[in-house]
């Protein structure tokens, strides 16, 4: 089942909820994407994945050339990202199960946004977040600072010690230091999406996107938005109307027929009288 897409974050904008507050919300563009290759459990992988090609480029290197034609497609691909699927008995080397339906995906073909999202999914965005060049420890991770007074005066943003004595006699690897910020993998999950155009192929997804303009991410659907309900249809004044008049209508139709019961009761006494 293939949940991930590959897209273009293309910029920022705003929307409306269904309560009229208005929220920052991130447009992602997402191309039909391209299956470039297949891998199962059963072949020389040893495992189930999908490989999704994405975008085009003037030129590339020829075995990578060679790897699109061998999948049918001719165009340089700028973008391959591999993809996982739950793993199920019946994939082949050259068929995998599609998203939702029984279809099934082969080498070449396309996926296309709306197949694996609509309106009210919770998605996963992973992207390079954008690089801020070498930070100090405050900013690039938060670190409370020293003391502005106590007999100390350039110490406010130091980070302190960063060891012990003889033992261990050494800094731990992976100790929180200043050094080179952003430029890294980062995901930000339960992200809303509130949009979906199918003519230009885009996504409006509630909240920010990690990494700048024109970056390639991956949306991964993740399910449902606890508590999402599909917005009612607003229905026009004229449609109002007719449901009221033909609910009065019907009302009436009622109390005719409750009338008649009455009648018939009142006319049976009559009778009788008359027959005695």
């Amino acid at each position: 089942m293939v949940n991930t897409l590959l897209g273009i974050k293309k910029e920022m904008t705003s929307v409306y909820d269904s309560r009229g507050r208005r929220v920052g919300a991130t447009v992602v563009q997402i191309l039909p994407n391209l299956v470039t290759q297949i891998k199962t459990t059963h072949g020389k992988d040893g495992y189930d994945a999908v490989q999704l090609g994405y975008g085009t480029k003037k030129s590339v290197k020829k075995p990578q050339l060679g790897h699109g034609r061998k999948a049918g497609i001719k165009k340089p691909i700028r973008w391959l990202r591999e993809v996982r699927v739950a793993g199920q008995d019946s994939l082949t080397d050259s068929t995998v199960s599609a998203t939702s339906s029984s279809e099934t995906l082969k080498p070449g073909q396309e996926i296309k946004l709306s197949q694996v999202f609509s309106i009210g999914d919770a998605v996963k965005v992973t992207g390079v977040s954008k690089g801020k060049g070498f930070q100090g420890g405050m900013r690039r991770h938060g670190f409370h600072g020293g003391p502005r007074t106590h007999g100390q005066s350039d110490r406010m943003r130091a980070p302190g010690a960063i060891g012990s004595g003889t033992t261990p006699g050494r800094v731990y690897k992976g100790k929180k230091m200043a050094g080179h910020m952003g430029s890294s993998r980062a995901s930000v999950k339960n992200l809303e999406i509130v949009g979906l155009n199918k003519n230009d192929n885009s996504l409006v997804i509630k909240g920010a996107v990690p990494g700048s303009v024109n970056n390639l991410v991956l949306i991964t659907k993740l399910g449902k938005i606890k508590g999402y309900t599909l917005p009612s249809e607003e229905k026009s004044p004229e449609e109002e109307e007719v449901k009221i008049e033909a609910g009065e209508s019907g009302q009436a139709q009622k109390e005719q027929k409750t009338e008649q019961p009455e009648k018939q009761s009142q006319s049976e006494p009559k009778e009788k009288e008359n027959a005695s």
